[in-house]
């Protein structure tokens, strides 16, 4: 069985991460999972991703993978320790990527609820940036609507404003995208702000780390095959909308695969 990269987040979210990486490496092969059936992650507890965490990365081993990228800002959160002590492979991820894009003094985030309540995001951005003002905001509508394509609504925009305004007030340099999501309102949310003010989608950081550790580690999978049309596509509900979906965003029709990460012990 050939090595794949593995991605995965809660639904479609995770194409920015995967189109990011692409385009920087279009020989790479990969396997996405979309826990469509727990979707979304970010209004769950802590103890719930931690056990989600847990069964994806079980399920990703015995994939076959040999690089995990969690293309989840809710899960970078609240369970990257989980992931790296059970994933036995190299972890990607999406915090530290957006921490080494930050140029500015006054940073906005944008992030779902779970993430915000973490603080995971002012912590190590702090860490490394002590000077830094930074403020988080919870958008717990977002994801909802952008997985069902409500996307350029007056329902949509009204919620932008409203997301974005105590970051306005607040003066802030540049916004992180704070969940995987979320680029996929930038057209939104560009038309909503100062030219001044500059957005960051830490997929694109991430992105380059992967290229620049493949690049030095011939372990890293790899195939002769254009990416996306060689991923393996999988979710845990609702196959033929995804797939829909995955037409939409990516310019694709894949054939996607249903499976089971829960067991029946652990259904919330």
């Amino acid at each position: 069985m050939n090595k794949r990269l593995g991605i995965f987040d809660s639904g479609v979210g995770g194409f920015t991460v995967l189109k990011r990486i692409v385009e920087l490496q279009d020989d790479v092969s990969c396997i996405y999972l979309g826990d469509t059936a727990r979707l979304p992650y970010g209004s769950k507890s802590a103890s719930e991703i931690r056990v989600i965490a847990e069964e994806v990365i079980e399920w990703l081993k015995n994939q076959n993978v040999n690089g995990i990228v969690v293309a989840c800002n809710t899960t970078n959160s609240l369970a990257m320790d989980v992931v790296k002590n059970l994933a036995g492979v190299p972890v990607f991820g999406l915090i530290d990527s957006a921490i080494d894009m930050i140029q500015e003094k006054r940073v906005g985030i944008l992030c779902t609820p779970s993430t915000a309540s973490s603080g995971a995001y002012k912590k190590n951005i702090l860490l490394s940036k002590m000077d830094t003002y930074v403020i988080q905001q919870a958008c717990p509508a977002f994801v909802p609507m952008i997985e069902m394509g409500q996307i350029n609504t007056n329902e949509m925009r009204l919620l932008a404003s409203q997301y974005l305004q105590p970051l306005l007030e607040a003066k802030v340099d540049s916004i992180v995208l704070g969940c995987s999501h979320y680029p996929l309102l930038k057209n939104v949310l560009t038309k909503l702000l100062p030219s001044d003010i500059r957005l960051i989608d830490p997929a694109i950081g991430l992105a380059k780390t992967f290229n620049s550790y493949k690049e030095s580690n011939i372990l890293m999978p790899s195939s002769s095959s254009k990416s996306l049309l060689n991923t393996r596509f999988c979710v845990t509900s609702d196959p033929f909308g995804f797939a829909s979906r995955t037409n939409h965003w990516l310019g694709i029709y894949p054939k996607v695969e249903l499976v089971s990460l829960r067991s029946k012990a652990r259904v919330f």
